[in-house]
């Protein structure tokens, strides 16, 4: 399958760069995956496709601020490091730019020294492992010095961190936000609970995969990055029990939808607790044994999240709404509208 065929013109001020006031105010289109049916809602107003006895699944992951600007020690060169991946005590998988001005052996330091990095391992495409130093605790050291790593079509500063953090996020790791999650609130997901919906978290930490242009021509060729997931016993349990009850599962954002099918996939159809690293790649033709729905943003042209969500919906349903989305002006993106798949 070509990849130009998910592509769509998208202008560049559809592309939304700063959040809403409040969280629920974002419009909602709500898309029938077997009719390719269409009808415009209001965030807010999601309990009123939800049935007591579903199940929504949301990705509890923390994002870091994990993009830090230091001074190469010997010259004073400006370095800019994201943090990827923690690979083992202080040592991190990172991202720096300007890349060849940082070797193995290289020194970074932040913040008036408060952090320091050296280089211990040079990779491809700007990627190296830096090993840091500090006194104190690490993430409370992060919290003070590091930024936000907003995506690359964000311009807009960010004046509340929070912001780019679901109300629900708990387990630190992600390089970026489950960004279908930002549209909760707490109050919201108490009334969702009250009408008799159940809520199960898994974590799954975002890589900057996500965000990865598909350079190939064909998908076939493209391959995914590895992310950490872990889904426990009792969301496995909770989320088992409503399959084998007759609710639905919808699960909100790609990534949860990613980590339902992975463990999905390795247990023959059930969901058990499990936790590893997954690199599924979900496009049409993708035979689906976890989810019945779906609650996610609206996404970058030719991404492999467009082909997720052509998968669960028919790519001709997908492209045909992603169209009405444009002509509706609907915002795009991590800030921006939600779309419902039933």
């Amino acid at each position: 399958m070509k990849v130009e065929e998910f592509d769509f013109n998208l202008p560049e001020e559809l592309i939304a760069q700063t959040p809403l006031a409040e969280r629920t105010e974002s419009r909602l289109m709500v898309l029938d995956k077997k009719t390719g049916a269409i009808t415009h809602d209001v965030f807010k107003n999601i309990t009123s496709f939800l049935q007591p006895g579903d199940c929504l699944v949301l990705n509890d992951t923390k994002v870091l601020p994990a993009r830090l600007y230091g001074t190469k020690e010997d010259t004073g060169a400006k370095i800019e490091v994201l943090l990827l991946r923690q690979e083992e005590g202080d040592r991190w998988e990172t991202l720096v730019k300007p890349a060849k001005r940082i070797k193995a052996g290289s020194q970074v330091t932040f913040g008036d020294g408060r952090l320091q990095a050296v280089c211990v391992e040079e990779k491809e495409h700007g990627g190296r492992v830096l090993e840091f130093s500090y006194e104190g605790i690490f993430y409370e050291v992060l919290d003070e010095l590091g930024e936000m790593p907003l995506p690359p079509y964000i311009k807009e500063q960010l004046e509340e961190k929070d912001r780019y953090q679901t109300v629900f996020a708990k387990e630190r790791g992600s390089a970026a936000a489950p960004t279908a999650g930002l549209h909760f609130t707490e109050e919201l997901l108490e009334e969702i609970r009250g009408m008799g919906v159940h809520t199960a978290f898994l974590t799954l930490h975002v890589g900057l995969g996500t965000f990865r242009p598909v350079s190939v021509d064909t998908i076939e060729e493209h391959e995914m990055h590895a992310e950490f997931y872990h889904v426990s016993e009792g969301t496995a349990r909770l989320i088992q029990q409503v399959k084998e009850a007759g609710g639905r599962i919808i699960s909100v954002g790609t990534t949860s939808t990613r980590t339902l099918e992975t463990v999905a996939r390795d247990h023959d159809g059930r969901i058990e607790a499990a936790s590893g690293w997954t690199d599924i790649f979900i496009y049409p033709g993708f035979p689906f044994q976890a989810i019945d729905g779906m609650i996610t943003n609206f996404h970058l042209p030719k991404s492999t999240l467009i082909m997720l969500v052509s998968a669960l919906a028919g790519k001709e349903h997908v492209m045909k709404a992603y169209h009405e989305a444009v002509d509706e002006k609907y915002r795009f993106f991590s800030f921006g509208d939600a779309m419902l798949i039933k």
